[in-house]
C-alpha cells in the first residue's frame, strides 16, 4: 500500500489562516475542557487528519492523561493513562521533541484504542509553555500518511498556542479551586465561647494563588478551647489540599489529646506517613475552661504576641520545636502561659511579618507595638493597617487574636434543638461560665446537676416527634447565679413509675419556680454561690 505525503487539498495561506483561527477571540469563553475540545476540531480541518487528542501530564504519577479528544473520543472516556517514556505519547513527552510513525503496525503503540480506531499514521508535539511539559498533542489518521517537516512545523506552531491557552486556562482554574476549596476549609464563624472573645483577619498574598494558611478555633471536651494557627509550604491547589487535611487532622486529635504537643506530634506522624515531603509550621494553644492560662506548642512557627491588660505586646520566648513533616523531636515542649482578666493573644502566620527589603525583628518589635489589650476586632484592624497598609503582602496573612473579657461577666445564652445530644454541649458551656464567678465545686456540681436535670425534662416532655429548642440562660445576680431554661411546647405527661424525682433535685439546689404557658414552660434556678447558705 502506497504512503500519502499529501499535508492537506488546502493552500498554503489557507493553513495559515487556519493556525490563527486555533487561538481566535471567540475562544476566550470557553473552559478547558471546551477549549481543547474546539481546539481539536480546528486542528483536524487545518492538517486533513481524523482524530486528534491531547493527553496532559499527571506530574507526581509521571504519567500522561488523556483529558480531550475528536474521533477518538474513547480515549479520554476510559481515562487512558500513558507512562512517561514508554509508547507513542509517551516518547513524545519523554524526548520533548515531535515523533512520526508513518505505519503504526511496526511501531510500539501502547494504546489499543488507537488501532481498534483503524488509525494508521501518528504526529504527535509536545505542549510547552516556557520550557515547562505540559503535554502532549497527536493527530492520526486513518491512510497511510508520511508527516512532512511542514505538517511537523504547522503542528509545533499550534502545539505552542494550544499550550499557552491551556496553561491560561488551567491557571485560571486552579486558581479558582483553591480559592473555592481555601473558603470552604477555614472557618467562616469562630465559635462563641462566654468569657472569650476572638476576631480573625485572611488576606491572600499577590500574585493570585492562595497558599496553605489556615486559622482555627474551637470547642473541646471538658471547656478547654484550642486555638490554632499555621502554614503549608507552597501555593495553590495542592497547598490548600494539604491545609485542609491537617486542619482536620488537628481537630481530630484536639478532640482526645491532653495537651498541644501532643496533638502536634500525632498530626507530624500523620503527615510524614501519609504526606511524605510535605511540610507545614504550626502553633497550637490549649485555654484552660477558666482561661486563667493557655497552654502552647510550637512547629517551626512564628510565636504568639501577648498583650496584658495595662500593658504593651510582647513576642513570646517560647521553644520553637521542628516544622512538621521533617524529622520531629522526642517529645514537643509545651509552654504554659497566663492569661490575666483583659489579656489578648495574638496569632498569626509569617505573611504578616516577613518582608525582603525589611529586618524580621523590626517587624516584630512593630506588631509588638500595636498588640494592645483592646477588643479583638479592634486589634486586628489596627495589626492589619499598620503591618499590611496599602501594599498587598507577597504571602498570605492569617491572623487571629483572641481576648480574655475582664472582671464583667456577660451572661451565657445557649439554644439547642431538643435532643440528647445536646445535653453535653450545654453542660459544658454552663460548666465554663461557672468556671468564671466565686463558685465553689459543690456550686459548680449542683448546679450542672439541676441544668442537667431542667434540660433533659425539656428533650424528654416538652415536644413530639416536630421536635423543638431549649434555651438556657444564666446570668450572675450576686450574690446568686441565676437559671433560666426555656422551651415552646406542649408537656406530655410523665410515662412509667417514681417519676418527679428531677423537680425534687432541683429543689435541693436552690430557689426553684417553673411556670407554664400555652407558648412554652419556663423554670428558674436561684443559687447562692461564694458562701455557705445562711451566711453572708
Amino acid at each position: 500500500m502506497s504512503t500519502s505525503s499529501r499535508t492537506s487539498d488546502k493552500p498554503p495561506a489557507d493553513r495559515l489562516r487556519g493556525i490563527e483561527a486555533v487561538t481566535d477571540s471567540g475562544l476566550a469563553h470557553l473552559d478547558v475542557e471546551h477549549l481543547l475540545v474546539e481546539l481539536l476540531d480546528r486542528v483536524r480541518e487545518v492538517l486533513g487528519a481524523e482524530t486528534a487528542a491531547v493527553l496532559l501530564l499527571d506530574e507526581p504519577n509521571g504519567q500522561l492523561v488523556a483529558t480531550a479528544a475528536r474521533g477518538i473520543e474513547a480515549e479520554v472516556y476510559q481515562g487512558v493513562r500513558v507512562p512517561l517514556g514508554q509508547g507513542f505519547a509517551g516518547r513524545v513527552a519523554a524526548s520533548r521533541r515531535p515523533v512520526t510513525i508513518e505505519n503504526i503496525d511496526d511501531a510500539d503503540v501502547v494504546n489499543p484504542l488507537l488501532r481498534e480506531r483503524g488509525i494508521r499514521s501518528l504526529l504527535g508535539v509536545p505542549l510547552l509553555a516556557g520550557g515547562q511539559l505540559l503535554g502532549v498533542l497527536h493527530v492520526g489518521t486513518i491512510e497511510l500518511r508520511h508527516f512532512d517537516a511542514s505538517d511537523v512545523e504547522l503542528l509545533q506552531m499550534v502545539a505552542d498556542r494550544v499550550a499557552l491557552a491551556t496553561q491560561t486556562r488551567l491557571s485560571e482554574a486552579e486558581r479558582t479551586a483553591s480559592v473555592v476549596l481555601q473558603r470552604s476549609l477555614l472557618p467562616q464563624r469562630l465559635p462563641q465561647v462566654p468569657g472569650l472573645e476572638a476576631a480573625f483577619r485572611y488576606s491572600a498574598g499577590a500574585g493570585g494563588t492562595v497558599g496553605g494558611d489556615w486559622y482555627d478555633m474551637f470547642v473541646l471536651p471538658g471547656g478547654w478551647v484550642c486555638v490554632t494557627v499555621g502554614d503549608v509550604v507552597g501555593r495553590g491547589l495542592h497547598a490548600a489540599t494539604v491545609m485542609g487535611r491537617l486542619r482536620s487532622s488537628l481537630r481530630s486529635h484536639g478532640m482526645a489529646a491532653r495537651d498541644p504537643g501532643t496533638v502536634l506530634d500525632l498530626v507530624d506522624r500523620q503527615l510524614r506517613h501519609f504526606e511524605p515531603g510535605e511540610m507545614a509550621t504550626a502553633v497550637v494553644a490549649f485555654v484552660e475552661p477558666s482561661f486563667e492560662c493557655l497552654h502552647l506548642s510550637v512547629a517551626g512557627h512564628p510565636a504568639p504576641v501577648v498583650a496584658a491588660a495595662g500593658g504593651g505586646g510582647r513576642y513570646l520566648d517560647v521553644p520553637v520545636d521542628t516544622p512538621l513533616g521533617v524529622a520531629s523531636p522526642s517529645r514537643r515542649q509545651v509552654t504554659t502561659v497566663d492569661l490575666p482578666p483583659g489579656s489578648v493573644a495574638c496569632f498569626y502566620t509569617d505573611g504578616l511579618v516577613e518582608r525582603r527589603a525589611e529586618p524580621l525583628a523590626r517587624r516584630l518589635n512593630l506588631l509588638e507595638e500595636v498588640v494592645v489589650a483592646a477588643p479583638p476586632e479592634k486589634v486586628c484592624t489596627t495589626v492589619m493597617n499598620r503591618l499590611i497598609g496599602r501594599e498587598r503582602p507577597s504571602d498570605d496573612v492569617a491572623l487571629l487574636v483572641v481576648r480574655r473579657q475582664d472582671g464583667h461577666l456577660a451572661p451565657l445564652d445557649v439554644s439547642r434543638p431538643a435532643v440528647a445530644s445536646s445535653l453535653g454541649e450545654i453542660r459544658a458551656a454552663v460548666r465554663r461560665w461557672l468556671a468564671q464567678v466565686d463558685a465553689s465545686p459543690a456550686d459548680v456540681t449542683d448546679l450542672l446537676l439541676a441544668v442537667g436535670e431542667a434540660t433533659s425534662n425539656v428533650v424528654e416532655h416538652a415536644y413530639g416527634p416536630q421536635g423543638g429548642t431549649v434555651t438556657v440562660r444564666i446570668e450572675l445576680q450576686p450574690p446568686e447565679v441565676v437559671v433560666t431554661v426555656q422551651d415552646n411546647g406542649r408537656w406530655r405527661s410523665p410515662r412509667g413509675t417514681n417519676r418527679g424525682r428531677g423537680s425534687h433535685i432541683m429543689a435541693a439546689v436552690g430557689e426553684v419556680s417553673v411556670t407554664r404557658r400555652s407558648g412554652g414552660t419556663e423554670v428558674v434556678i436561684r443559687r447562692r454561690v461564694g458562701a455557705p447558705e445562711g451566711q453572708p
